[in-house]
């Protein structure tokens, strides 16, 4: 299996491997962390008819240039991205997403940016020859968990992949792209430790995501959040997608690496069914939030994965 391996020639910006996370550590102060769109990461292995956790590489704005140095494998790239496959004659083939490619030895496949948006994925027929920790091949970085060390892909790293694809046949499948601005939350915690003005202005006035965000953590730029109660907590558990306010008032979305704990209190806290959509914001972009029940949450979020049940059985074969 070795033999048949990438080699990396340019990295890309925080290319790592995913997949779904690796649960049941937080008692440990480990975070599941995993796949940012976790939407992408399942339609790109139904292309390729892998199993669907198996180990993807998640890019971000710019992905990596690999070159096929020996086997041949098929892949799916998704996202809104642009990429070019270049065959080993140098013939460009200039791709889409969410359809399958054959990469025959000696091609490369260069990733060269997102298109408004922030997360790309490659998945491969078979999947890459990997180890798990602890149930995942999710790497961690800042914890330097996960293979490849723990660490993010770098230049001439080899990347191995399990099998040598005979099968020949390409796929596709039709994904909607549509953006929306407005993100639905349900109340926090801490709710009631904001003053009632700092609530309406929260669910009325536009926030700006600004630089400061990565697969932690989701920095806003907007109206102050006046605390009329405490500023610091005691730390208590923390979920994906909860919007802390530190002492400066501006929201802070914690996103898929978030810590298991934290002491600020909570105002909100994204639903399962807008979190995708929120991480492919890129920083400048402007949303609104939109306070919704639990029991319309639960719904909306069983009506998105029929939905993404409904793209993955409407994978077709290209003639």
């Amino acid at each position: 299996m070795d033999n048949y391996f990438f080699k990396v020639l340019r990295p890309g910006i925080n290319t790592t491997y995913q997949d779904k996370g690796r649960f049941h550590m937080q008692h440990l102060g480990v975070t599941p962390g995993g796949c940012v769109d976790l939407d992408l990461f399942l339609i790109g292995n139904a292309l390729v008819g892998n199993h669907l956790n198996e180990g993807v590489l998640e890019f971000v704005y710019q992905g990596p240039l690999l070159q096929l140095i020996k086997g041949k494998t098929k892949i799916a790239i998704t996202g809104n991205v642009i990429f070019q496959i270049i065959k080993s004659n140098q013939e460009i083939i200039n791709g889409k997403c969410n359809r399958t490619y054959n990469i025959d030895e000696g091609d490369k496949i260069d990733i060269l940016a997102t298109k408004e948006s922030v997360y790309g994925y490659i998945a491969l027929e078979g999947g890459f020859n990997i180890k798990s920790f602890y149930k995942s091949v999710s790497i961690l970085s800042r914890a330097e968990i996960g293979p490849n060390e723990g660490k993010k892909l770098k230049i001439n790293d080899k990347i191995t992949i399990r099998k040598n694809s005979k099968n020949k046949k390409s796929f596709f499948t039709e994904v909607d792209t549509k953006k929306k601005n407005t993100v639905r939350v349900l109340k926090g915690p801490q709710f009631d430790y904001f003053s009632k003005e700092s609530q309406t202005d929260f669910f009325s006035k536009e926030y700006k995501i600004s630089n400061l965000t990565d697969r932690m953590g989701m920095r806003l730029e907007g109206v102050v959040m006046k605390n009329i109660v405490n500023t610091n907590i005691r730390s208590e558990g923390i979920t994906k997608g909860a919007i802390q306010v530190p002492a400066d008032g501006q929201p802070i979305i914690l996103l898929t690496d978030y810590p298991t704990i934290g002491g600020y209190p909570k105002i909100a806290n994204v639903t399962s069914v807008d979190y995708n959509s929120l991480i492919q914001k890129t920083p400048g972009e402007k949303i609104f939030f939109e306070l919704i029940k639990l029991q319309e949450a639960e719904q909306l979020y069983k009506e998105h994965l029929k939905s993404i049940s409904q793209i993955i059985n409407n994978i077709k074969e290209i003639n």
